[in-house]
């Protein structure tokens, strides 16, 4: 916390006492969700990781792609459905229009150029090396306590892919092989594949389609979706450490080692927080590589006699009020199920209108900017 304090504690001072009086001379008093913005913008600097590749270079023009990225940080923070509803807004809103760089309605450009603009962004990777950059910028030598990991569905408005079918497999002779005959092995699982390969290679190899995902819910009902599934690194302060975007279908596993493998990339942390869906031997092995201590809820699976075991345990602990150190620290898993609700209730996660991987994550990670910045402002005020 303290080096977050030290960090933050100069831009908000300098937002309160400069930024904020100059803006409301110009433009007039600020509402709430303009104080968030103007905060947003000032601590993601996102204008720095756009390439001017523009200039100097023959042929029309492009527009400015820096006020652009503001007025999608703008979009996020508003919870805009539609880039529609975003040009809408800018039409009227003079101090909206001024705070994302354009001093006239006629400047703000026209829908087909937003959508331009949006596509370079998602190609070119912008929200994500901008969030990759705050977090090391901020939290690299800080010492993370717990990391919690959990995927969440994200709808979206496009048409799903058929999974592709499988090659039947040979029927397995029974009995032991012949004299010089090799045994049929089985192909290595994804998990398996993905303790000898690279994050490039890890990431390249995960499906990410849309297609139709189902799950168990909290009340036991199976629910499906149409669309993605976004895997989720929380650090303590409900601060989105990574994340990744995979085919609705994907077994959260399937995420665990890359994402892990990501978030050391940017974080230092002790404890890997995760629930029954990671119950594996290589997902704990990884973590323990990292030098973490894993803490995963235990998946009896369809071993009666397990289960019957935990759940008498957990009765006598209930019984002596006396939960294991273990139990404790899980509880703090409940920070990704805030960031997940975060993420699609206040910051456009749930308004998903544009197809195609990349553009899809590159619109949710306008949102997880907002919300990190909002988060990280959170904790130093």
């Amino acid at each position: 916390m303290s080096r977050l304090h030290d960090v933050f504690a100069p831009y908000w001072s300098s937002i309160q006492t400069a930024l904020f009086p100059w803006v409301e001379v110009t433009l007039g008093p600020l509402t709430n969700n303009q104080q968030q913005l103007v905060t947003t913008l000032e601590v993601i600097r996102v204008e720095e990781h756009l390439p001017y590749l523009w200039k100097g270079f023959p042929g029309r023009p492009l527009k400015d792609r820096a006020a652009i990225a503001r007025a999608f940080v703008a979009k996020a923070i508003y919870g805009m459905a539609t880039t529609r509803m975003l040009l809408d807004r800018l039409a009227t809103d003079a101090a909206l229009r001024r705070i994302c760089g354009w001093e006239k309605k006629r400047d703000v450009p026209s829908e087909s150029v937003f959508s331009r603009a949006f596509a370079e962004f998602a190609a070119n990777h912008l929200t994500e090396r901008v969030h990759e950059a705050l977090i090391k910028s901020t939290l690299h030598d800080r010492l993370v306590g717990h990391l919690s990991r959990d995927g969440t569905a994200i709808e979206a408005r496009e048409k799903p892919v058929q999974k592709p079918e499988q090659p039947p497999q040979p029927p397995k002779k029974r009995g032991r092989p012949k004299h010089g005959e090799e045994p049929v092995r089985r192909p290595p699982t994804r998990l398996e594949r993905q303790q000898t390969m690279t994050l490039e290679e890890m990431c390249a190899d995960l499906p990410t389609a849309c297609n139709v995902g189902t799950k168990r819910n909290s009340q036991g009902h199976q629910e499906s979706w149409i669309g993605y599934k976004l895997h989720l690194d929380t650090a303590d302060g409900d601060i989105p450490i990574s994340c990744l975007l995979s085919s609705a279908s994907m077994h959260d596993s399937q995420a665990a080692i890359p994402l892990a493998t990501l978030s050391a990339q940017r974080v230092i942390s002790l404890y890997d927080l995760m629930d029954a869906a990671y119950d594996a031997p290589e997902i704990k092995a990884h973590s323990r590589s990292l030098g973490h201590v894993p803490l995963i809820d235990t998946n009896p699976r369809r071993n009666a006699a397990l289960k019957g075991e935990l759940q008498g345990e957990a009765r006598r602990r209930a019984l002596i009020h006396l939960p294991s150190a273990e139990d404790v620290r899980y509880h703090e898993r409940s920070a990704a199920e805030r960031v997940n609700g975060r993420l699609k209730d206040e910051f456009g996660g749930r308004y998903v209108r544009v197809r195609g991987h990349a553009k899809v994550t590159c619109h949710l990670m306008f949102g997880i900017l907002a919300l990190t910045a909002n988060q990280l402002m959170r904790l130093i005020t």
